[in-house]
């Protein structure tokens, strides 16, 4: 054992809300050493392909592995940061002594202060047969893929519809593995209802009110039963199918990782909308162990936006607490972060979170405009099955038919309120708005719209095209977001389908913007017979076209 080694601030963890915290404080002056048991950092970033969700000045419209580089590549200019790597923290005692395994020896720490970013774990699901290979939790098939390159299955059973499962299957589709179906045993999708329609539109049948009763297989997973459920959440008999398929991955909830935080005597409570056992913490994130924080989904599920802007506020907590100098510009930055995190959580969406929230007796100082948390439109028909109702469309179509002679004109298939502005930060002509709420719902202005097509690549939600009905007399142009592989060619012949999959017609590949500014999702316009306009949001490249 070696001698106990004296440090002003501990982070563990180094994943968004563990580099976020390190960095907020050090900026500082604090000098932070931080801990991450992998051989790496990164955490769920390093899995994360898409793009984010919520504000440009949150990584909005970034990729998750984008955002990792640059908090990486900040972390190793900064001189006041000691990362500890392959390095696991065992324990931590009554006298906030902090024991850590590295390099095969035990070595002691006395820190000023600590801040818990240890992230959560997956939860599991009972059902017949759950213990043959081939079953899955999601967060072990990204690992597999994203991290490994390593295909997980041929033909994959999905249960749980939340935007883990969702953004998974997605993933797994871009691999080049089937994704026979997603069972949601709730009445509607959990995630985010663009995840949904991007899977809908690619064939992915989304069965909500089902359940998995057994997996089949003797030696490996060869397919599963499932079966609907009634409004009490029981099985209607009669209802059993058998779905093919090699592996079936759960993604039914993440549960806050607070092992550590016991062990230290910080009093912890079970809020079911946080997910399970969660700290009692302030608005600085400070738990009931003086100078002892939290960040991230140890101190409550939430996406990854949120956790890196927790991470902010314990960091400049503690940097304030230590208080080398700035004391008045930290608090300033505190309550910046504190207003960005209550716009993000203001929405719909945010709202069981508020809920848990307000069951640890916080509400960060105000209260929310519960009118504005409800959805403005009704997207009960999107929630439950991933396609718009007719409705829906109708109120994000020009209202006059006319409109489209003008030309090429953007429409935005975003439904839902959640926090996101990508598509209106990138609109240079501003013909793009969410009345100066980031949780609403983005409304074009036709006659300020040039059907540049620029929104279609920065939407990370794939829920942008651009509509040019009279390309010629007798067809449209449509451009799709594309983020496939092999790419079309210019002239090529492309299957064509409409928001639920379904095949429409062929349609002409006419060009097809690729560049550095698409960032990996390429803007295709497709011809089309002019009578599929209003449906065709979808494309497939033919096999063997790609010799």
């Amino acid at each position: 054992m070696s001698k106990i080694q004296n440090l002003e601030l501990l982070v563990v963890g180094g994943g968004p809300a563990g580099l976020s915290a390190a960095l907020a404080a050090a900026n500082y002056g604090i000098k932070v050493s931080l801990t991450e048991e992998r051989e790496f950092l990164g955490g769920q970033l390093i899995k994360q392909t898409h793009r984010f969700f919520g504000s440009e000045k949150e990584y909005a419209g970034t990729r998750g592995i984008d955002i990792l580089k640059k908090l990486i590549d900040e972390v190793n200019k900064n001189n006041n940061i000691e990362v500890l790597l392959s390095s696991r923290v065992l324990g931590i005692y009554e006298d906030n002594i902090v024991t850590i395994l590295n390099d095969h020896k035990m070595k002691k720490y006395y820190p000023q202060s600590i801040i818990f970013a240890t992230g959560a774990s997956e939860k599991f699901l009972a059902f017949e047969n759950n213990d043959l290979p081939g079953i899955f939790g999601a967060g072990a098939v990204q690992t597999l893929m994203n991290v490994y390159g390593v295909l997980p299955a041929t033909n994959v059973l999905m249960i749980g519809s939340g935007n883990i499962g969702l953004i998974v299957c997605y993933q797994l589709l871009q691999a080049g593995v089937k994704v026979a179906a997603i069972v949601e045993a709730a009445p509607k999708i959990g995630g985010y209802s663009v995840h949904a329609s991007k899977l809908r539109r690619l064939g992915v049948p989304i069965l909500t009110s089902h359940t998995i009763k057994k997996a089949i297989g003797k030696e490996k997973v060869e397919g599963a039963v499932i079966c609907e459920l009634d409004s009490n959440w029981n099985e209607v008999k009669g209802t059993e199918q058998l779905i093919k398929c090699d592996a079936i991955c759960l993604s039914v909830g993440l549960t806050p990782l607070v092992d550590l935080l016991k062990q230290r005597k910080v009093k912890t409570t079970y809020v079911s909308e946080l997910g399970g056992y969660v700290p009692l913490r302030d608005e600085n994130m400070e738990t009931s162990i003086k100078n002892l924080f939290v960040a991230g989904d140890v101190s409550g599920i939430e996406e990854a936006t949120a956790a890196m802007i927790e991470g902010q506020i314990a960091g400049l907590s503690v940097a304030k607490r230590i208080g080398k100098n700035s004391k008045d510009e930290i608090e300033e930055r505190i309550e910046e972060a504190k207003n960005e995190l209550e716009l993000l959580r203001s929405g719909p969406v945010g709202k069981k979170i508020r809920k848990g929230l307000s069951k640890l007796g916080l509400n960060h100082g105000k209260n929310y405009n519960e009118k504005f948390s409800e959805e403005a439109l009704d997207i009960s028909h999107l929630m439950k099955t991933g396609v718009p109702s007719e409705e829906n469309l109708k109120n994000k179509l020009p209202s006059e038919e006319k409109v489209f002679d003008k030309g090429p004109i953007a429409i935005s298939e975003c439904f839902q309120r959640f926090p996101c502005d990508p598509c209106v930060k990138s609109c240079p002509f501003n013909a793009i708005s969410e009345n100066g709420n980031i949780n609403n719902i983005p409304y074009v202005d036709f006659e300020k719209c040039t059907g540049c097509g620029i929104c279609v690549s920065k939407c990370p939600g794939l829920a942008m095209f651009v509509i040019h009905k009279n390309f010629s007399e007798t067809t449209s142009v449509v451009i799709m977001p594309y983020e496939f592989l092999p790419r079309p060619h210019k002239g090529e012949i492309v299957k064509v389908f409409d928001r639920e999959g379904k095949y429409l017609c062929d349609g002409k590949v006419i060009r097809i913007l690729d560049g550095k500014f698409q960032d990996k999702t390429a803007a295709v316009s497709i011809e089309i017979p002019k009578e599929y306009y209003l449906q065709a949001r979808n494309f497939k490249v033919e096999e063997g076209n790609h010799g």
